[in-house]
């Protein structure tokens, strides 16, 4: 089922379904109550939604879900946060965004095998499950990171996110460095470090202003990370930038 044509005839393509004991049938119709009427939730093993239009796409994933625990994977969404959260809130089994990737789909239809009692389907080549051997990477992780761009401004803490998330902190912990291969520290000082390099690179900002725009609210602590991530001082690094210019 599908909320965009392109979605559906890009995602028909993207894999022989039939390796994976799947017959796709791909649907697009004007409303949510014509896809109901076209496909009953509870014969189907598995829903594909295409995020083309994200409102139409998460009115239709509410809809199955007051009738069916089917597993849903939606497909093609920028990951908004607000999005993520609503779609974690209806147990979707997967959130690839855009663009959609055949080894992405292979992943997160491997990932459902067991659940689905499907075939495993072909092994991608160089590892299709990533160079860890983790799975495709999860709606929530996604969600968190999500998260942590728009919010990095703020202060942020695994604790925050997990209440939002209604997750157990430690739980997301342990999931998140799973799937990112470092800690949800590690991870936010890399973002907001990364963040701050971009900012003297590219703008003329003070570097209090950039401090602050990478959620530190006292000067000092922003000064021993960021010469300990970089071997500099934020003032070094802009003048090795102007110097080497």
């Amino acid at each position: 089922m599908d909320s965009n044509a392109r979605s559906s005839q890009a995602c028909s393509s993207l894999l022989d379904w039939s390796q994976y004991g799947l017959e796709l049938k791909a649907l697009q119709l004007p409303t949510v109550e014509a896809m109901m009427d076209a496909v009953d939730p509870l014969s189907c093993s598995l829903i594909l939604i295409g995020m083309g239009n994200p409102d139409f796409g998460m009115e239709l994933c509410e809809r199955i879900r007051r009738i069916s625990r089917v597993p849903i994977i939606l497909l093609g969404g920028r990951g908004d946060f607000p999005l993520m959260r609503r779609a974690l809130a209806l147990q979707v089994s997967d959130c690839i965004l855009h663009p959609v990737q055949a080894r992405d789909l292979h992943d997160s239809l491997k990932a459902l095998t067991n659940r689905l009692g499907l075939t495993a389907g072909p092994a991608a080549d160089d590892g299709a499950s990533g160079e860890h051997g983790v799975p495709a990477a999860e709606p929530i992780i996604e969600t968190v990171k999500q998260y942590v761009e728009q919010e990095l401004h703020h202060n942020i803490t695994l604790k925050k996110i997990s209440a939002l998330l209604h997750f157990n902190c430690a739980y997301l912990g342990q999931k998140f460095k799973c799937h990112v291969h470092m800690s949800f520290n590690e991870y936010l000082l890399q973002q907001r470090m990364e963040k701050a390099k971009a900012l003297l690179e590219n703008t003329d900002m003070r570097i209090y202003e950039i401090a602050r725009r990478v959620g530190y609210t006292e000067i000092d602590w922003f000064y021993k990370n960021f010469k300990a991530y970089t071997g500099a001082s934020a003032n070094e690094y802009r003048k090795q930038l102007i110097d080497s210019a």
